[in-house]
């Protein structure tokens, strides 16, 4: 399996999706790290905006336009990678850290659509879950959503904690809601399937489309 191939094919096949006057809300990560040229390739007037200083550091040096987040309020498509991606359209993400703005900016699109490698597909989810968290009680809000461990990595984006939780995943759905309503998360890497569109799975030289409906 060339995993890097099945990147780049997923990447480009989403790439596809976008048409001229879009606004585009674009991923973090390796994956991403493809559909930036792709886009760039296709010359298209559209506004982009990014969940991570690399991607749009990336991104405004192939040409693309690049708007700030906080002056968009809705994306007509949202291209992100995953981590896990569960048969029923459950998500993990978050390996790079920059989960919280991932979601924010995948839960304002009309469309938000995933691009992955043919290892990321899986038959139920499991740990690790990212996790970030604030600095202030860091020590409590671990206690509670133990068991968890900080990630040896620089704080997100915004300066919270990038920490995992490491247990079971049994019910993805409960255990969103647990992680959501714990003081102390700012955000968790689980995405419910109603905010996922579509998937574009790298098998090969060519790309699976797996439609959700979200």
């Amino acid at each position: 399996m060339d995993v890097e191939r099945e990147k780049r094919v997923a990447a480009e096949a989403a790439a596809e999706l976008v048409e001229s006057g879009m606004t585009v809300g674009l991923g973090t990560g390796s994956t991403v790290a493809y559909l930036l040229p792709a886009l760039a390739k296709r010359s298209l007037d559209i506004v982009c905006a990014a969940t991570s200083p690399r991607t749009e550091h990336a991104a405004r040096e192939l040409g693309l336009r690049i708007e700030d987040v906080t002056s968009i309020d809705r994306f007509d498509i949202t291209i992100d990678g995953a981590d896990q991606i569960a048969p029923d359209g459950w998500l993990v993400k978050g390996g790079g850290g920059a989960h919280s703005r991932e979601k924010i900016v995948a839960g304002a699109a009309d469309r938000f659509v995933v691009i992955a490698d043919s290892s990321k597909p899986v038959d139920a989810l499991h740990a690790p879950v990212p996790l970030e968290l604030l600095s202030f009680g860091l020590r409590a809000t671990l206690r509670l959503v133990e068991p968890a461990a900080l990630r040896d990595v620089p704080h997100s984006p915004d300066g919270g904690v990038i920490a995992d939780y490491q247990g079971a995943v049994e019910d993805p759905a409960a255990l969103a809601i647990q992680l959501s309503t714990t003081p102390g998360v700012v955000a968790h890497g689980l995405f419910p399937p109603q905010m996922v569109a579509m998937a574009f799975i790298g098998r090969g030289e060519s790309a699976e489309r797996i439609d959700f409906g979200g």
